[in-house]
């Protein structure tokens, strides 16, 4: 069997079940990929990702194109070989670090020139490149070449960056050669539901194996986020993988579910885990707090993951207070298995038809980021990689 199969769906929602069979293995959906930018989860083995029972992770071509090198890649066996990983892979295309580099690209209709953070050097990636490199990389899913507006980009800055995904769509659509990969298209269309609604339409006619919702959480507030995926998910076609694009709150994850979303990818796990930031089902909580220095038991006792079964508490606090680099790692296997449990839960309410209570008491008991503090945060980041420039 070969594409994508739903499973089963709920009633009064759009959340669904689905397979994805790829070349390295069947993967369950919904499903949560974690980022592995340059052929790695940042702190993690293969081995404690099999562990955790990952399915799938991202990798981005744009990294991997610059350092080490296509044709390193290539020659050793392609990107699973190259890693040791034997489950599925996707890879974004770049578009979107592309975009974050502002004032170090120039985007036409033949494609994008930019300088390579790493070393200046200059360079082209046009879509049939694009297609060219993640060929060549081997993953199992890959995406299409697309322009990422910044969010605060005028309604014509964003229709014409729209209208030139479309043509890149078909130009990476035309140069394909391989069908052992999945070629996903991306939905663009900025903060403005009648540009989403139009490229989710004209993409949607042009039989890609999955459509992703591109150029979101981007430091628009939560409330628009979930407008634009509501309006766009229902043109997507019913029968082909959906992907949401960068995001990665356990909260969000809910949401979009509810939607009829069924990919997801974000750095926001394990980034926070680097930081202290440990999930739970009430939330986010910093290890790193003073309440945790003596405590004997494991950070979650409900919790069935490496780091709650062998450690407690005020070791893992003591860890991240002497910076060690366990800290981390212990870290990243909680906040992963804890994704994945709560994918595994979703999954299981949804054939059991009781996803709507599992969202409600779900949301009932978590709490998210406040939304001033996370908006604040992203746009210090944003700021940080010049991306507000291109709003101007």
């Amino acid at each position: 069997m070969t594409g994508f199969h739903l499973i089963a769906t709920c009633p009064d929602t759009c959340a669904r079940v689905g397979e994805l069979y790829t070349d390295h293995g069947l993967v369950s959906t919904p499903v949560f990929m974690p980022v592995g930018t340059q052929a790695t989860v940042k702190t993690l083995t293969p081995q404690e990702l099999q562990d955790i029972e990952i399915k799938m992770i991202l990798a981005n071509a744009y990294h991997l194109y610059l350092r080490p090198g296509t044709e390193q890649i290539q020659r050793m066996g392609g990107l699973h070989h190259f890693m040791g990983w034997n489950g599925a892979t996707l890879t974004d295309s770049g578009g979107y670090q592309i975009f974050s580099l502002a004032r170090l690209r120039k985007v036409n209709d033949e494609g994008v020139t930019f300088l390579s953070h790493i070393d200046g050097s200059q360079h082209l990636i046009t879509p049939e490149s694009a297609i060219t490199i993640q060929e060549s990389i081997g993953a199992d899913v890959i995406m299409v070449l697309d322009e990422c507006p910044s969010f605060k980009d005028s309604f014509k800055k964003v229709e014409q960056a729209m209208h030139r995904t479309h043509r890149w769509a078909n130009r990476c659509q035309q140069a394909q050669r391989r069908n052992d990969q999945k070629l996903f298209a991306i939905v663009q269309g900025g903060t403005f539901t009648e540009l989403r609604q139009q490229s989710a339409t004209h993409l949607a006619s042009m039989e890609f194996d999955g459509y992703a919702i591109g150029g979101l959480s981007l430091g628009e507030p939560k409330a628009i986020t979930q407008t634009i995926v509501s309006k766009t998910t229902d043109l997507l076609p019913e029968n082909k993988p959906r992907y949401l694009m960068g995001v990665g709150s356990p909260e969000d994850i809910v949401h979009a579910v509810d939607m009829g979303i069924d990919m997801f990818d974000s750095v926001l796990p394990t980034r926070v885990a680097r930081n202290g930031a440990l999930y739970t089902w009430q939330g986010r909580f910093n290890i790193r707090k003073s309440y945790y220095s003596k405590m004997e038991d494991p950070f979650d006792p409900n919790c069935n993951c490496y780091t709650c079964r062998n450690f407690s508490a005020a070791y893992l606090h003591h860890l991240f207070r002497c910076k060690e680099l366990l800290a981390y790692r212990l870290a990243t296997i909680h906040n992963l298995t804890f994704m994945n449990t709560l994918m595994n839960k979703i999954k299981d309410s949804i054939v059991n038809t009781t996803f709507s209570s599992f969202k409600k008491d779900f949301l009932a008991n978590y709490k998210g980021t406040d939304e001033k503090l996370r908006m604040s945060q992203k746009e210090k980041w944003l700021a940080s990689q010049n991306i507000s420039e291109m709003g101007k």
